[in-house]
């Protein structure tokens, strides 16, 4: 089915959220186009999809992760240039579920708006035209290459699509003889848009490469490159975004420029991606498993199209938490929008889910015990995850903002955050572009302006130390350049610096209520409290400078420092090679230290490997540590250094970089993952009384590769330094948004507005949803069959890629690594 544009004006797609039931819908795709092959409300897939160039905007699959757009990116629709049609294709692989009067209400929601976006998404097709494998050749690789000659895109997913002959695909940016990775799939899974693991910047002169590999066996003739089921095609979608004066929406690469370059092709591009039998992409139709279980406990019976209307939204927060799973089908046929006998049920069912396929019996008993063990705690955090991510389904009138009741013997209570917090880069400020050296430190003066601690053209790597930990470097001298840069927070004009030649390398910052910076420099072994407006030196030095130690006088590569606002006591971070916080009066003498090395797997509280960041919460006289290594968070009492609380994800991966408190709410940022692990670096807030994750974020613009150190106001802007990208971010709180709809004929209009602002039409928001109604829209099976002349061609035989144009023929991204000297194993990398 086609829909024209709500609007002649230049317009922008920023989401997309399917409508879908897997029972039913094996895959849908979405297309841009200024003339639909047909003018009907529907028509068959073989027919065609646009009389002219079809850009495919979306694909959505069963079992297939949701396809996000990053924030500040869209797709470039209506005007003189955008596209003026969508044009929907739904392709089925189950059509029994016809035969029953069965209402199909599958679609696609669009948000539109007229804002203009900075970033514009594009589609770039690798394409073979002219492959040719063989009768029973085993291994047949097609390849294809062309130089990039544009300005710089930005990937962010791809696609890839093959017919049945089809192994693996997988495309790469080639650059100086490097191969990077911007995806790897199975054509023989969903064919949906899946999101690159790093995000991959694509520059001029660049090269992209692309290869399928197929396989002739069980053909007795020649395959040829082709539009029907019995030939074979090798297609690569690349998903990227570029700066709008630059941006190109469609590029095509059908050659292979660079043959000799396939040589040095990473090898993992010539193994197959084994594929279970229930997830195989049937081309003609989805093979479905033979037995399936009448008795699942989430089999409900089919409900009328007004209930299931609004599953999309469901759909997508399940397969973000069980991903690729056997049991999403299970999950995905209950009717999310039953409202049964409470919300709760849905939860203990989708616990149960996850217990079955994490925690189910295994035949073998050998380690089972271990395997319980960290099963139970990977569906733990699984659970939880569901609770953070079903909370953002609820209407924002519905949540709540509380207060906690104080607990016994506290004076004071806590803000209590449910959910309705979330960060955006703040996409026109323009400090992301200021590139000073390796940012090791943030934080915000009384006067809310950004401080940024950075080393200049110094850098930490594996020469930097001996094995004492003693700087080996100290030849070079110190820093020449300033090292502290305080930044507008709006324009990012650098108002005031200071710091040169000071400093070796750099490391922790905080600002104290009086606007003094305390400053710690891990080659000196010292910490420093600094008057802006002083030229005469430090106000105040403790430790000796390049001697590391362990007493009440030396640090061994301090981390970081938090000043009490009430008291000016000072606490320190030490370190690197210590495992202990110090704690010093305001004039700097000593007064106790607490913490020991951790050792083993289940560090006890107070036990810490590289304690990097400090964050104190003067309200309730506690002080959070960021226990690095050992990927937690600890909070003492900061009176009689007990043990309060440890805040601990399985989404953190192995290590917590820094973390910021302010107004009840704890941000953090991570760092990259280890080989094998899968949690990506990104940042997160936190609700500081239940530990609780409810937001989690990452830049549009670069991407984090060590963020270092983290800080926030109390208006939620948040600033994150990356010592590897030598970056600063901004990130501000999302507004909230209203809504109210308009329905006609079978397409549901919805106008987003500002809830601060009036609506107008020159501004605001448009929500365009591609969508079939019961009685007059995309109603297909009994409203197909109540046709004259209805007959099962494009059903029974499906194809299953119109959008690759194949149809039955009988129908018709580097910085040095910051080390510290070498440690027991294992190895961890230090900043």
């Amino acid at each position: 089915m086609s829909m024209r544009l709500p609007t002649d004006e230049e317009a922008f797609v920023i989401d997309f959220k399917p409508r879908a039931s897997m029972d039913t819908v094996h895959h849908m795709l979405l297309f841009g186009c200024n003339m639909p092959s047909s003018t009907g409300s529907y028509w068959y897939c073989d027919e065609g999809t646009c009389i002219d160039k079809a850009n495919i905007l979306y694909a959505w699959a069963r079992n297939a992760p949701p396809t996000r757009l990053p924030e500040g990116v869209g797709f470039r629709v209506g005007g003189e240039t955008g596209s003026k049609y969508f044009v929907l294709q739904v392709h089925y692989g189950d059509i029994s579920a016809f035969r029953d009067n069965h209402k199909d209400c599958s679609g696609v929601s669009l948000h539109l708006t007229r804002l203009p976006q900075p970033l514009i998404a594009g589609m770039y097709l690798m394409m073979s035209v002219d492959t040719v494998i063989p009768a029973g050749e085993k291994v047949v690789n097609s390849d294809i290459s062309c130089h990039y000659k544009k300005y710089p895109m930005h990937v962010f997913a791809y696609r890839v699509h093959t017919h049945h002959l089809g192994k693996v695909v997988s495309g790469y940016r080639v650059r100086n003889e490097q191969w990077t990775l911007i995806g790897r799939q199975s054509p023989q899974l969903p064919q949906a848009f899946y999101p690159v693991e790093h995000p991959v910047d694509v520059s001029f002169g660049d090269i992209l490469a692309a290869r399928c590999v197929f396989t002739g066996e069980g053909r007795t003739e020649a395959t040829h490159i082709g539009g029907t089921s019995s030939d074979e095609m090798c297609n690569l979608y690349i998903m990227y975004y570029m700066e709008a004066k630059h941006a190109v929406s469609f590029m095509t690469c059908t050659q292979n420029v660079a043959p000799d370059m396939f040589r040095t092709i990473p090898p993992e591009a010539n193994i197959p991606i084994p594929v279970k039998s229930d997830m195989v992409m049937m081309h003609g139709h989805h093979k479905e498993t033979d037995s399936k279980d009448k008795t699942s406990l989430l089999q409900q019976p089919k409900r009328e199209e007004e209930d299931v209307l609004e599953q999309g939204d469901f759909y997508s927060l399940l397969s973000k938490l069980l991903g690729e799973r056997q049991d999403v089908v299970h999950v995905h046929k209950y009717n999310p929008t039953e409202k049964a006998e409470s919300e709760s049920d849905l939860v203990a069912e989708i616990a149960n889910v996850v217990q079955k396929k994490d925690l189910g019996r295994s035949d073998t008993r050998d380690s089972a015990e271990h395997e319980e063990r960290d099963n139970a705690i990977l569906v733990r955090d699984r659970i939880h995850k569901f609770h953070r991510l079903e909370s953002t389904l609820r209407p924002a009138e519905s949540r709540v903002f509380s207060l906690q009741q104080p607990l016994p013997g506290e004076g004071t209570w806590e803000p209590e955050h449910t959910g309705d917090f979330h960060v955006e880069e703040a996409l026109d400020w323009p400090g992301v572009y200021l590139l000073p050296g390796q940012v090791s430190g943030v934080a915000l003066d009384p006067k809310n302006n950004l401080v940024i601690f950075h080393r200049g053209d110094h850098i930490w790597d594996g020469n930097s130390f001996d094995s004492k930990f003693v700087y080996q470097q100290r030849g070079l001298g110190p820093i020449e350049e300033d090292t502290i840069l305080v930044i507008d927070p709006n324009n990012a004009t650098v108002l005031q610096s200071s710091g040169k030649n000071l400093f070796y390398l750099p490391h922790g910052l905080s600002v104290d209520k009086d606007g003094n910076y305390w400053v710690t420099d891990v080659a000196l072994h010292q910490v420093f409290k600094l008057d802006p407006n002083r030229k005469e030196g430090p106000l105040l030095v403790l430790g000796r400078s390049m001697q590391p130690g362990s007493d009440q006088n030396h640090f061994c590569q301090p981390t970081d420092v938090a000043v009490d606002p009430g008291t000016g006591t000072i606490f320190v971070s030490d370190g690197y090679c210590n495992s202990r916080i110090m704690q010093f009066s305001p004039s700097g003498n000593f007064i106790t230290q607490w913490g020991e090395e951790s050792s083993g797997r289940n560090p006890k509280p107070g036990q810490f490997s590289i304690p990097h960041s400090l964050a104190l919460v003067p309200h309730l006289n506690q002080l959070c540590v960021a226990d690095r290594e050992n990927g937690r968070i600890q909070c003492f009492k900061t009176d009689t250094k007990e043990f309060v609380q440890e805040i601990k994800h399985a989404s953190f991966g192995r290590n917590v970089f820094a973390i910021s408190y302010v107004s009840g709410l704890l941000f953090a940022v991570n760092g990259k993952p280890y080989f094998g692990d899968q949690e990506p670096v990104q940042g997160f807030v936190m609700n500081f009384s239940s530990g609780e994750i409810i937001d989690i974020f990452k830049p549009v613009r670069k991407h984090f590769d060590m963020p270092h150190d983290i800080t926030a106001s109390a208006d939620g802007t948040v600033y994150v330094g990356d010592a590897h990208t030598n970056t600063v971010w901004k990130f501000t709180s999302a507004e909230k948004m209203e809504h109210r709809s308009v329905k006609k004929a079978g397409i549901e209009a919805q106008e987003i507005k500002d809830s601060d602002h009036k609506l107008e039409a020159s501004s605001g928001r448009v929500l365009g949803k591609l969508r079939g109604k019961g009685g007059g829209g995309l109603n297909l099976g009994n409203f197909f069959a109540s046709r004259k002349g209805y007959s099962r061609k494009g059903f029974d035989r499906l194809s299953t890629e119109g959008s690759d144009h194949e149809k039955d023929e009988e129908d018709g991204s580097e910085s040095e690594e910051e080390y510290s000297a070498p440690l027991p194993a294992p190895t961890t990398s230090s900043s």
